[in-house]
């Protein structure tokens, strides 16, 4: 088994607890290694102190030899050169150890003496065992407490998180997980959590109204289609066939329509946002009046120059077809169209004399399947996408949209885009 995939696999608390413990051992064990040192520095240090009041004090010449009576001493002569420059020797031999210390003195004549105190250690060496053995001892304790002191620290800290988890499993929607009273990650995480469910919460509600929205569009068009072939199947007639199915033809064009349009807002619920481009505003404007089929008078006011906005082709396009045949819809005479440049942002400007957009409405009309009218013929109903669309497309891409009384007396819808930089 992979150990990374095994150790992944562990509960966090398991993982922490292991860390904590494996950390707290480690540098336990590496203070026991230096215990001995350490424990010999302190026995030193003591004998140092006392040596020249308790312990045995010889007169020596600098090459080491007694100049007291006594007997001759076993320093070495490299320890006689180290106690001559003034450093401490100790020496261990098997459970014992003796320490000297040494200062060089003048006598009246001059003449140097080497000045030495010494003592044994006894039971240097079995102190130094002990007590590594005792400070291993503690050193796995005081590892375990900690393990176990982490274990609890840390399931005590996750309890708000397995509160949260049994909350999350049995959370209807429109509620909420607890939120913890401390101001720390766990609260962060759960404020976290509650805007994703609200998100979610919405964007369920917003599908399960699209759905139903959608749904009832396509019922419309499909029912008709079938009851006039269903009357034309029971009364076989060539005149009234042709009229059938030139009433069929026309509910198709509006049933594709529909579906090319859901489509359009589906992919653009995904996420999807095509590469910009330079868009010459001015172009697309007198593209889109060639291509309306109404017989109504459309008045242009661009610059000569070009207006160039960041979008993609399809998306200005898109944008404009729907704002034209909106006001088209609408109008009884006139549509007015004017692209107006700025520093920073470039408006799109479409007016109509129609009967206009009660106040109340203006806000609503960019929602998805609003209409101002209920009226649902194919003359004049529409489906209630086309602004949808518009609203989309250009918020995507930084701009705004609004809808206003118009000078003529019908609608105004404008449109802003950034400049293209």
């Amino acid at each position: 088994m992979n150990p990374r995939r095994w150790w992944l696999r562990r509960t966090l608390r398991f993982r922490i607890t292991v860390v904590a413990t494996g950390v707290a051992l480690v540098c336990l064990l590496a203070f026991t290694l230096l215990a001995p040192r350490l424990i010999g520095m302190v026995q030193v240090s003591a004998v140092d102190a006392e040596l020249w009041r308790a312990g045995a004090v010889r007169v020596l010449d600098i090459a080491g030899a007694p100049l007291d009576g006594g007997p001759p001493t076993d320093l070495t002569a490299a320890e006689v050169r180290a106690l001559k420059s003034g450093e401490p020797v100790l020496r261990v031999d098997g459970a014992s150890a003796h320490r000297w210390t040494g200062r060089v003195a003048f006598d009246a004549d001059g003449t140097p003496r080497l000045h030495v105190a010494g003592d044994t250690l006894l039971g240097y060496q079995e102190a130094n065992r002990l007590g590594t053995r005792w400070l291993l001892v503690a050193a796995v304790l005081v590892a375990g407490l900690v393990g176990i002191a982490t274990w609890l620290s840390v399931r005590s800290s996750l309890r708000p998180v397995e509160r949260m988890r049994v909350a999350a499993a049995e959370l209807p929607r429109g509620r909420r997980l607890p939120v913890p009273a401390a101001r720390d990650e766990l609260q962060a995480l759960a404020v976290a959590l509650n805007a994703l469910l609200a998100r979610r919460d919405e964007a369920t509600e917003r599908l399960r109204r699209f759905t139903g929205d959608a749904a009832h569009e396509l019922r419309s068009p499909v029912t008709s289609v079938r009851a006039q072939a269903e009357v034309a199947v029971a009364h076989p007639d060539p005149d009234f066939s042709i009229e059938v199915l030139e009433s069929v033809v026309e509910e198709s064009q509006r049933l594709s329509a529909l579906v090319d349009a859901l489509l359009i807002l589906a992919r653009a619920d995904t996420g999807e946002l095509p590469r910009a481009e330079p868009v010459d505003l001015v172009l697309q404007v007198q593209a889109a009046v060639d291509r309306l089929d109404a017989d109504l008078l459309v008045q242009v006011a661009a610059p000569m120059s070009a207006c160039l906005i960041p979008a993609a082709r399809a998306e200005v396009e898109l944008v404009v077809d729907n704002l034209l045949r909106n006001a088209a819809r609408h109008a009884r005479t006139l549509i007015r169209i004017s692209v107006l440049p700025a520093a920073r942002q470039v408006r799109l400007v479409v007016d109509d004399d129609g009967h206009g957009i009660p106040e109340e409405h203006r806000q609503k009309v960019f929602d998805r399947f609003y209409r101002v009218d209920t009226d649902r013929g194919r003359a004049t109903g529409g489906f209630g996408l086309g602004l949808a669309l518009v609203s989309h497309l250009v918020r995507r891409r930084r701009g705004t949209v609004r809808a206003a009384e118009s000078p003529e007396g019908g609608a105004r819808l404008e449109v802003r885009w950034p400049t293209y930089r």
